[in-house]
């Protein structure tokens, strides 16, 4: 067997496995293998020495991927105007299976989406000037694979040593008044000091993909990179929530919190939600909402005697 028709059977494997998980009722699963499957073909014909299919062949491929990204986001997304139904996905199949041969006029009106584009923290400012979210802009929009921040980049715990404390803490929700529709959510973590300088390396949160209400719940633990005591007078540990904004097509830092010295005491925490643009010298401080939403965390402490 070539290797085209060895990726043609991963990929058909893998729609499969996708959409028996939404069947079942098996959903975060289903959305994980939309996902995955999303991008190994993006990957694959936004590879330019890839010679495997044909343009043709390529733009059809970036149609699926569409329309996997819009299934997977009409099942996370619950205030969605258009839903992309299961029904619908599944005619997707004999058009993966048989894509080296496929003539036919592609079933659903979509287009194929370039690569995403994240950019640098700040950047996003410039070209977001407002905060009011696309609303309903769910499963009717076209929508590019989650960002590299769908696995994370969490780092582990450093080494213990007597006498030095190290923190764990804890993400476990957010409350935003439209929760529902944010698109591949993750929270960036750094610690600044009071300069808005990194002491550590920043660190990004896996997508958090379960929503309920007002809620975001990641439910994840950040290992902070530096002993407690070594934590310079004034420093800051951040936390940034992003998001993805399908008709801007890049992804947007929402709202920030952070957790300040005093703070940091074994046991739960909710902090205040602050409007972007992040203010990592904490000089000029505006809350998001008047409403009761806060950034739920929990604090653990390693200490050896």
């Amino acid at each position: 067997m070539s290797d085209v028709n060895k990726t043609i059977q991963k990929w058909h494997a893998s729609f499969r496995k996708g959409s028996d998980f939404d069947s079942w009722g098996q959903l975060v699963e289903a959305i994980d293998e939309y996902q995955i499957l999303a991008r190994q073909i993006q990957k694959e014909i936004h590879t330019t020495s890839s010679t495997d299919f044909t343009e043709e062949q390529k733009k059809t491929l970036g149609k699926v991927a569409t329309c996997l990204e819009m299934r997977s986001v009409s099942l996370q997304c619950t205030q969605s105007k258009e839903d992309f139904k299961l029904e619908d996905l599944k005619k997707l199949e004999p058009i993966i299976e048989n894509i080296l041969t496929y003539n036919k006029e592609f079933p659903f009106d979509v287009q194929p989406v370039p690569s995403r584009r994240i950019l640098a923290p700040g950047e996003e400012e410039d070209l977001d000037l407002d905060d009011d979210e696309d609303a309903g802009a769910c499963a009717s929009e076209a929508f590019a694979s989650r960002a590299p921040a769908s696995q994370g980049t969490l780092l582990p715990r450093l080494p213990s040593e007597p006498g030095i404390t190290l923190l764990t803490v804890r993400i476990e929700k957010i409350g935003l008044k439209d929760a529902g529709q944010c698109i591949d959510p993750y929270m960036t973590v750094s610690v600044k000091d009071v300069n808005g300088v990194d002491l550590n390396p920043v660190q990004e949160t896996p997508v958090a993909t379960r929503k309920e209400d007002n809620y975001i719940h990641f439910c994840v633990d950040v290992e902070i990179q530096r002993h407690v005591e070594k934590l310079p007078k004034g420093a800051a540990i951040f936390f940034e929530f992003k998001h993805y904004k399908p008709k801007k097509k890049f992804t947007s830092t929402k709202c920030y919190a952070f957790l300040e010295m005093d703070e940091i005491k074994p046991g739960p925490l909710v902090i205040e939600l602050y409007k972007k643009p992040t203010d990592f010298k904490r000089k000029k401080l505006q809350l998001l909402t008047k409403k009761p939403l806060f950034l739920h965390l929990h604090q653990t402490l390693h200490k050896d005697s």
